[in-house]
C-alpha cells in the first residue's frame, strides 16, 4: 500500500470521527426542536357567535392548539397577541384584549405546566398588563426532556364595562397570535398566525338595523329621501358626483341603530374623503351621506349597500365619456310659438360605450334663413348656440328655441357651443345629429274641436277627452291659451261621467277659458295642441255625448256647436247577443245532423234494396 493511500485513509477516518463528534454533541443552550422560525406547529380555529353581553365571551371563542418537541424539560413556550382589525364603528384602542384559558394538554407526552390566564381572565404576568397594554400572555413548560408539549386554549374577548365609544360592536375582529419558543437562554424565533372573531348582533338589541325602518337613497344632493338618477363624467374627481344616503333604524323603537355599513360598486369610486374606493367598510354615526366618485372609468355601475342586518336594493349609476359618439334628434314640439318654447328638440346622446351622455349640448340653425326664423345662431366663430338641458328622468337633452316669424327651419346639435370651439377641439372631434325641421306656427284660432281618445269604451273605463283650437286650415295650433275658447258652461254631457287626475269636479268641464299643450306624451296622455280631461265612462252601456260651443275667442264663424259621441258597451246585451248567437250555431247544426242522418238512411235503403 502506497503512503499516498495511507494519508487518505487517515483524513477519511479523521474527517467521520469529526463529524459524529458533531452529531453526538448536544448544545449547552438547548431550545425547541427544528430550524429557527419552524420550532412550533400553530393551529387557530375561528371563533363565531351572537352579541349579547359579557356572556358572549366564551361562547364566541376560537381555539389556538401549539404543538413542540422540547429537548429539554426547561423549554417552553408562550403565547400572546396584538389587534389586527376591528369593525368599522370601533377603534383598535377601544378593541376588547384577547384572553385564553386552557382547555386541556391531553396529546402531550409528559406532564406540561401552564401559567399565565386562568378561566377568569387574571394573569400571572402583571407587567404585561398594564394600563393601555392589551396583550396578555399564557406560557406552557415541558415536563421531561426530549417530550412534546402540546396545549390547547380557547381565545376569546376580554368583558368590557360599557361606555359611550367603547360598547362591544357587531363585526369581524382580527388578532395576531405571536408563538414565542423559550430554552434556558435567549427566545428562538416567534411565530405569528391570525385568529378572528366575528360577532352578529341579536336581532333584538336596540342597536340592530331593520330592513323595514332603515332606508338607502341615491341622489345627486345630500340629505335625499328619494332616489335620483346619478349620471356624471368619468374624469376622475376628488368633488362627489353623487351621493347615498344612508338611515339605519331598529325595529324595536324605530330610534338610531349602530352598524357597520360596506358598499361596493362595479364603476367609479364609493366612501368618504378619508376612506373611499371600490369596495369600503364605513363607520355609521347616524343618518349619513356617502360619496359618489368618477374615477376615470366610463360606464354603468351598479352600487351594492349592506350592513351585517340589512341589505338595500342595489342602485345605478352613469359615468359618461368626456364626448359624445352619437347624436339623435327628433321634434318635440310640432307647432313653435312665437317667443320661447323650452322643449323643442329632444335629443338622444351616447358615448362610445353606449352609455347616455348627459354633458351640456347646444342647438343652433342650419343656415341664416333658418335662424331667423326659430332664432338659434351659430353663424360666426363666436356666435353661441342655445344649450339644452339634460331630462335624467327621460334620459335625453331638451333643447329650447326662440320663435321669431312663421315658417319652417332647419336644425342641428351639438356638443360645442360656438364654431371656434369646434374648430379648436379641445374635447376631440365635433358631433352634429341628424338635422331636423321645426314649425314656428302664427296662426289664430278659428274653430274648435272635442273629441273622446276612442270610439269604444267597457263599462267604467278610463277615458280622455281633447280640446283643441284649429285653425282656418283645420290645422292643430301652436301652444296658446284662448281665454274664451268655449262659451258659457263649457262642455256638457247628460251622462254620468266621473273625474280623475286635475280634473277632479263636474264643473271641471265648465271651463272656457283653455290652455293648450305643447307636446304630447304617452304618460300623461297630454296631446301637442290640445287640452286633456280625464274621465270615467259610465258603468251601463250606451252611448255617451258631449257637446260645446265655440266662444268669443273664436271668429262668429266659429262660435257654433260642436259635439263627439262614444259608445259604452253593455255588457248585459253583449253576453245576450253570444248566447243568441251560440243558439243559432245550435240550431244550424242541428238541422245539418238531421239532414245527414237522413241521407245516411237513404244510402241504407238503397244498398238494401
Amino acid at each position: 500500500m502506497s503512503t499516498t493511500t495511507n494519508f487518505k485513509r487517515i483524513a477519511l477516518v479523521a474527517v467521520a470521527a469529526l463529524g459524529m463528534g458533531v452529531l453526538s454533541s448536544a448544545p449547552s443552550q438547548a431550545a425547541f426542536s427544528g430550524t429557527a422560525g419552524s420550532q412550533l406547529t400553530v393551529t387557530v380555529v375561528n371563533g363565531t357567535g351572537s352579541l349579547g353581553g359579557s356572556a358572549s365571551d366564551s361562547t364566541t371563542a376560537g381555539t389556538v392548539t401549539v404543538n413542540g418537541l422540547a429537548l429539554l424539560s426547561t423549554d417552553s413556550y408562550t403565547i400572546t397577541s396584538a389587534v389586527k382589525s376591528v369593525p368599522a364603528l370601533t377603534t383598535i384602542a377601544n378593541a376588547p384584549k384577547l384572553l385564553f384559558t386552557l382547555v386541556d394538554t391531553a396529546s402531550s407526552t409528559s406532564a406540561v405546566t401552564v401559567t399565565g390566564n386562568d378561566a377568569t381572565g387574571t394573569t400571572a404576568d402583571s407587567a404585561m398588563n398594564t394600563a393601555g397594554d392589551s396583550r396578555t400572555i399564557v406560557s406552557a413548560i415541558a415536563g421531561a426532556n426530549n417530550s412534546y408539549v402540546v396545549a390547547k386554549f380557547a381565545a376569546f374577548q376580554e368583558s368590557q364595562t360599557v361606555t359611550s365609544g367603547t360598547e362591544r360592536i357587531a363585526g369581524t375582529y382580527t388578532y395576531t397570535l405571536i408563538v414565542t419558543p423559550n430554552g434556558v437562554g435567549a427566545p428562538g424565533t416567534a411565530q405569528t398566525t391570525d385568529i378572528t372573531i366575528t360577532i352578529a348582533a341579536l336581532a333584538t338589541s336596540a342597536e340592530v338595523a331593520s330592513a323595514a325602518t332603515s332606508s338607502a337613497f341615491i341622489s345627486t344632493a345630500t340629505g335625499a329621501t328619494s332616489d335620483v338618477a346619478v349620471s356624471a363624467l368619468a374624469t376622475a374627481s376628488n368633488t362627489p358626483r353623487g351621493y347615498l344616503r344612508v338611515t339605519l333604524l331598529n325595529a324595536a323603537s324605530g330610534t338610531a341603530a349602530r352598524e357597520s355599513v360596506t358598499v361596493t360598486t362595479t364603476v367609479g369610486q364609493v366612501g368618504t374623503t378619508e376612506n373611499r374606493g371600490r369596495s369600503v367598510v364605513l363607520k355609521y354615526t347616524g343618518a349619513v351621506d356617502y360619496n359618489i366618485y368618477s374615477d376615470g372609468t366610463a360606464g354603468t355601475g351598479t352600487i351594492t349597500i349592506s350592513t351585517p342586518s340589512v341589505t338595500f336594493a342595489t342602485k345605478s349609476v352613469t359615468f359618461y365619456a368626456a364626448a359624445p359618439s352619437t347624436l339623435v334628434a327628433s321634434v318635440a314640439t310640432p307647432n313653435l310659438r312665437v317667443g320661447s318654447n323650452s322643449d323643442a328638440v329632444r335629443v338622444t346622446a351616447k358615448d362610445a360605450n353606449g352609455v347616455s351622455w348627459a354633458g351640456t349640448l347646444y342647438i343652433y340653425a342650419s343656415a341664416a334663413a333658418d335662424a331667423a326664423i326659430a332664432g338659434a345662431v351659430r353663424a360666426t366663430e363666436a356666435a353661441s348656440a342655445l344649450a339644452c338641458t339634460w331630462d335624467a328622468a327621460d334620459d335625453r337633452h331638451e333643447c329650447p328655441l326662440t320663435g321669431v316669424t312663421g315658417g319652417t327651419a332647419k336644425m342641428k346639435v351639438t356638443n360645442y357651443a360656438t364654431a371656434a370651439l369646434a374648430t379648436a377641439a379641445a374635447s376631440g372631434a365635433e358631433v352634429t345629429s341628424n338635422e331636423v325641421s321645426v314649425v314656428v306656427n302664427t296662426a289664430a284660432a278659428a274653430t274648435v274641436k272635442i273629441e273622446f281618445d276612442k270610439a269604444t269604451y267597457a263599462p267604467g273605463e278610463r277615458a280622455r277627452i281633447y280640446v283643441t283650437p284649429l285653425d282656418s286650415t283645420g290645422k292643430a295650433m301652436a301652444v296658446t291659451t284662448n281665454a274664451n275658447l268655449l262659451a258659457s258652461g263649457g262642455i256638457s254631457t247628460a251622462q254620468a261621467l266621473t273625474f280623475a287626475g286635475s280634473t277632479t269636479t263636474a264643473e271641471s268641464l265648465t271651463a272656457v277659458s283653455i290652455t293648450t299643450k305643447a307636446n304630447s306624451s304617452s304618460t300623461t296622455g297630454a296631446r301637442a295642441g290640445s287640452m286633456e280631461y280625464t274621465v270615467y265612462m259610465p258603468v251601463s252601456g250606451g252611448t255617451v255625448t258631449i257637446s260645446a260651443t265655440g266662444g268669443t275667442s273664436l271668429p262668429l264663424a266659429g262660435r257654433v256647436a260642436v259635439t263627439a259621441s262614444a259608445t259604452v258597451t253593455d255588457s248585459g246585451a253583449a253576453a245576450l247577443a253570444a248566447v243568441n248567437a251560440l243558439a243559432t250555431t245550435v240550431a244550424s247544426l242541428k238541422t245539418l245532423i238531421t239532414t245527414l242522418t237522413n241521407l245516411v238512411l237513404k244510402i241504407q235503403k238503397k244498398v238494401k234494396a
